[in-house]
């Protein structure tokens, strides 16, 4: 039985270079592509692939967002984050998140491979580009919380966050998210008030230190 994988990433032309190499393996099969987070959760959920590669820096919805997300709804799927970041504070994040491997993306594509067969038979697979100092900080934290304010923030609340981080609208968040205008401004308003924060600039700041969106 082949491995079922999707694809994640917000570059085209990565996504196309994945699928070329990852179909001349044998075993595995791309049952999808997604440009963004939001989607990769979507077809997720419809497709119910083995592995999902997951891009980290994503519009709209980042990877570490989807991944919650995805895990949370088919605990037994499997995803690798495949990201430019060898920070400490990445690696941890996603692997909280749920995510299996952590891949920088300037590997080649036969750690790719090698990672792919690692996650998909249960094990967890970290680049060896990522240095020994950030998997010591990385394993050092992995009791701590996050930090009070932003652990207080629900998924929903994080979405709003990040896109409103990426400079869109009210009317295009409620767009996006399927809800009222006066709904956006309330989680809005409440962001603000667990963050104590008071303007777009200091969320804006926030979303990029905890690693919601890379703008």
């Amino acid at each position: 039985m082949k491995i079922r994988i999707l694809l994640a990433d917000d570059h085209r032309i990565i996504r196309e270079g994945l699928r070329a190499l990852i179909v001349g393996l044998q075993g595995l099969e791309v049952v999808a592509e997604a440009e963004d987070g939001r989607t990769a959760v979507r077809l997720a959920r419809e497709l119910k692939p083995d592995l999902i590669v997951m891009d980290i820096g994503m519009a709209e919805l980042n990877g570490m967002e989807a991944t919650r997300q995805i895990r949370a709804e088919s605990p037994r799927a499997k995803v690798i984050a495949l990201s430019m970041h060898s920070d400490a504070r990445f690696v941890s994040e996603m692997l909280k998140a749920g995510a299996s491997g952590y891949l920088l993306k300037d590997s080649a594509f036969e750690e790719l491979a090698r990672a792919i067969g690692v996650v998909a038979a249960g094990g967890t697979y970290l680049s060896p580009g990522i240095t020994g100092v950030v998997v010591r900080d990385y394993v050092g934290r992995l009791g701590e919380a996050r930090s009070e304010a932003s652990a207080a923030l629900t998924p929903r609340e994080r979405e709003v966050l990040q896109l409103v981080a990426e400079g869109h609208s009210t009317k295009e968040i409620a767009g996006k998210l399927g809800v009222s205008l006066k709904t956006v401004d309330t989680h809005r308003q409440q962001i603000m008030s667990k963050l104590g924060l008071h303007s777009v600039a200091e969320l804006t700041k926030h979303a990029i230190r905890e690693g919601l969106t890379e703008l």
